[in-house]
């Protein structure tokens, strides 16, 4: 059971560490705690709204990857099946699989760019600074993503490691299109958000650039000729990244979706534990990581970031704890709050983990 007060200054703290506003919400043995801090624009003096509208960035993959697992469950998709027999008119190599593309095990590059361990960066499609800032409203399709992946080397042979790439999870949209015959985003809707009832929750498509109220700001900053430029970029195209990372939701969905997955209600019981098998290097299972935190109990998250927009999404195993945020920033080419971000993120998963720990080994003990 983690502490209200603390809550609250940790949601203090993050704003004072350079992020525009924070939304807190934390489901735990006490019931449900929600709260603010920052504002909801920049200038201006009201908070962000308790559950406004945020876009998830890389939570998008959680979404789909649950979409893909109960394709694999109706025996429309093979989770070990090749990717290239699905799509041919890609070429890709025939040693990916579905599952591949699902724990990011493929070796495709990535369509954002490449960061290696050596330093080196190999850029992707326009995403930072400037050039992306004049162009946010631009329309890409998915196809156009995949192709600029694949015409780039890949990062590894399929299967021999792990790294993160976006692209994997725009083939996966297209392999789900494929199979089904329909849009994601319909395909989305039937399977997830509507039993769900997860009304403030879609995928904006292609050409949808507005994000409906309520919802708080998000910025981004760039340097020209010297001089500092911040741009109001709530409003964008995020086809830009696709399934990557394009989803909309509220940290009130995003408890209900993680609650309902981890306990069963979306996946059956064999792949949900494969989906929460994770691989060696990063702890990365079929769309989302399994953490230990620090108290020494296990969390299935996933978290995302997109252009002055942030959400986090955690929950024990048995879904008896969850946290959901939504974080709204000043975003720019140096990421110069990942630091800041990683730092407040662990120190939240403290606050309202770490007790749900010691109460499971008190409870352990207790029954021995």
């Amino acid at each position: 059971m983690s502490n209200r007060s603390e809550l609250r200054e940790l949601a203090q703290e993050i704003v004072d560490s350079g992020f525009t506003g924070v939304q807190l919400r934390v489901n735990d043995a006490d019931g449900e705690w929600v709260g603010t801090a920052g504002v909801r624009e920049l200038g201006g003096t009201e908070q962000p709204p308790a559950d406004g509208r945020v876009r998830i960035g890389s939570n998008t993959k959680t979404f789909t990857a649950t979409v893909m697992l109960q394709l694999v469950a109706d025996g429309l998709v093979d989770l070990d099946g090749q990717v290239a027999a699905i799509l041919p008119e890609f070429g890709f190599d025939p040693r990916i699989t579905v599952r591949m593309l699902l724990q990011h095990t493929s070796g495709l590059f990535n369509f954002t760019g490449e960061y290696y361990e050596d330093g080196t960066v190999a850029p992707g499609m326009p995403w930072q600074g400037k050039e992306w800032v004049e162009g946010r409203f631009a329309a890409h399709l998915p196809e156009e993503l995949v192709r600029f992946s694949l015409s780039k080397p890949a990062r590894f042979e399929p299967g021999t490691d792990w790294s993160y790439a976006n692209t994997n999870y725009v083939v996966a949209r297209l392999v789900i299109e494929e199979v089904t015959g329909r849009p994601l985003a319909e395909e989305m809707r039937l399977r997830i958000l509507e039993p769900l009832g997860l009304a403030d929750t879609f995928m904006p498509g292609d050409t949808q650039v507005d994000l409906p109220e309520p919802h708080a700001h998000a910025y981004y900053r760039y340097e020209e000729d010297g001089s500092e430029t911040v741009v109001d970029v709530t409003r964008q195209n995020a086809s830009w990244i696709s399934t990557g990372g394009d989803m909309v939701s509220t940290t009130e969905d995003l408890h209900t979706f993680i609650r309902a997955l981890v306990t069963g209600r979306l996946l059956p019981a064999p792949l949900l534990a494969e989906m929460c098998t994770p691989e060696s290097k990063a702890h990365y299972g079929l769309g989302v990581f399994v953490q230990e935190t620090p108290g020494g109990s296990t969390v299935i998250t996933h978290n995302g970031g997109i252009a002055g927009h942030g959400a986090l999404m955690y929950s024990t195993p048995d879904g008896r704890t969850t946290l959901t945020a939504a974080l709204n920033y000043v975003d720019d080419a140096t990421l110069s709050l990942a630091v800041p971000f990683q730092e407040a993120t662990q120190k939240l998963v403290k606050a309202v983990f770490a007790t749900e720990s010691k109460e499971t080994e008190e409870a352990t003990e207790s029954a021995r």
